[in-house]
């Protein structure tokens, strides 16, 4: 399997993933306080959305690529 078909398979698994899940969220560490050697931290749930268009987007790319791919040997 050469490198193109590789990233068009990659390419339209994170498409169809982007547009199950929608996005992803992950926690992210801030210092709230700090003072001399006390330190106090709180967590932040973070969320990223990632848009349809760009799910969409991955998917037909990597398909352009398996096409093209095919076409070329």
């Amino acid at each position: 399997m050469n490198s193109t078909k590789m990233i068009a398979i990659v390419l339209i698994v994170c498409g169809a993933l982007a547009l199950a899940y929608g996005g992803f969220t992950y926690n992210k560490d801030t210092t709230v306080l700090k003072l001399g050697s006390l330190e106090v931290k709180a967590q932040e749930k973070e969320t990223i959305n990632i848009p349809i268009w760009a799910g969409i987007g991955a998917i037909v790319a990597g398909a352009f690529l398996l096409t093209m791919g095919n076409r070329r040997g």
